[in-house]
């Protein structure tokens, strides 16, 4: 341990409760490292020889393994156990009745077959939180396979993505698991929160496609409300203009106008105030009538100069606009902005192991961060095991462990 880890300047909010990870891939894991980083102690179960996954889901591979496993496994226990074996079984009983919070993503029932279901575990572990994620829920959907593009597909997401007319899209990350897993960290907290009430646990159900409808928000309200269906529109917004990207002299600039006060302020800077006063543009719901008219004599006007021209004048006069950057790009802006976006990690002896994007969250007073880089496989199986065969401790009582 480090003394970051046993001082920091407020407890983590988290200290003292164990997960149990059965879950793999990336909503699971996900959510099991946003507890991990709020300080809870998460004992990821693998698969011996193989392990998660996505520790072989590469290039690119950093020098410790796949960069796709590393994103989202840092401050966890690794321990191999063989659910088809009786004695991994076993094992994998007396940590779910030793924990706080379970989360796996099994086929639905594929825990329960093992004797690992919520049913079974809360006879023994009333205060359990179990968390289930699955594609499609356990209902009719319990069968299919859930995989973040094809949800993307059937749930809508892709029809509203990409150019008019043109082929429908994927978002450039697997955005549905990562919906899922901060829809499960939400859902778990807040049974926690409850069990200091009730003293009890629950069972909660995630799916990746009722995640992805939660987010869809305004986009499946317009249908809900309106009976509008809405359509791809590439980088413009549906009820707001101008909202999307416009030509400039050499790369295109992302403008968001989201009042008319905005919108004033961008056509005086682009030196033609008298298109806030014309009266198919002077309000929003003008704009959005008359778009097609209005995109171009914008871009006639952002033609004079380069985009990094116009982002700094416009950013100056109130207007929210940006380039285009790439994530090399905005990891650097984030940090000109003293957002402090990169962790540094270290392995068990405290030395420098690479670095990640950390919780975005910012406490004041603040919490000392966890850093802890993701496990290897089977890193900490000989320690869990050896613990797990000792007499059980209370039930909150999982500081004293020295995991680290």
């Amino acid at each position: 341990m480090t003394s970051s880890d046993t001082t920091p300047e407020v407890q983590r909010p988290l200290e003292g409760i164990l997960v149990a990870d059965f879950s793999r891939v990336l909503a699971g894991p996900l959510c099991t490292m946003t507890l991990a980083d709020l300080g809870a102690r998460v004992i990821k179960v693998e698969r011996p020889g193989t392990g998660d996954d996505t520790r072989n889901w590469g290039p690119p591979f950093s020098g410790t393994g796949a960069t796709y496993f590393e994103a989202v496994n840092r401050n966890k226990e690794s321990v191999c156990l063989d659910l088809a074996d009786a004695q991994g079984i076993q094992l994998a009983r007396e940590l779910a009745l030793r924990a706080d919070v379970l989360v796996e993503n099994f086929k639905p029932g594929g825990l329960g077959k093992l004797g690992l279901g919520y049913a079974d575990l809360s006879k023994a572990n009333p205060g359990l939180v179990y968390a289930s994620i699955s594609g499609f829920g356990d209902g009719g959907g319990r069968d299919l396979p859930g995989y973040d593009f094809v949800v993307q597909a059937l749930g809508g997401l892709m029809s509203v993505t990409g150019e008019p007319g043109g082929t429908p899209m994927k978002a450039g990350v697997a955005l549905v698991d990562v919906l899922t897993a901060k829809d499960a960290a939400t859902a778990v907290l807040a049974a926690l929160l409850s069990r200091r009430v009730t003293g009890r646990g629950t069972h909660v159900r995630l799916n990746l496609l009722s995640s992805l409808q939660g987010a869809l928000a305004n986009q499946a309200q317009a249908f809900l409300g309106a009976g509008v269906v809405p359509a791809r529109m590439g980088n413009a917004h549906p009820s707001i203009v101008p909202y999307q990207l416009l030509d400039c002299a050499d790369v295109p600039l992302a403008v968001a106008c989201g009042n008319d006060p905005q919108f004033a302020r961008l056509a005086r800077e682009l030196g033609a105030p008298g298109l806030a006063q014309d009266e198919r543009f002077a309000t929003n719901s003008a704009r959005v009538q008359h778009r097609e008219e209005l995109i171009p004599l914008l871009e006639k006007y952002l033609a004079a100069a380069p985009a990094a021209h116009w982002q700094e004048r416009l950013t100056r006069a109130g207007v929210p606009a940006g380039k285009v950057a790439g994530i090399d790009e905005g990891i650097a802006y984030a940090e000109s902005l003293g957002l402090d976006p990169v962790l540094e990690l270290t392995d068990a002896d405290g030395a420098p192991a690479g670095r990640q994007i950390r919780h975005p969250a910012q406490w004041e007073p603040a919490l000392a961060p966890r850093t802890y880089a993701p496990p290897r496989l089977g890193q900490h199986t000989e320690d869990v095991l050896k613990w797990l065969q000792e007499p059980a401790p209370g039930r909150t009582d999982t500081r004293g462990y020295p995991w680290r």
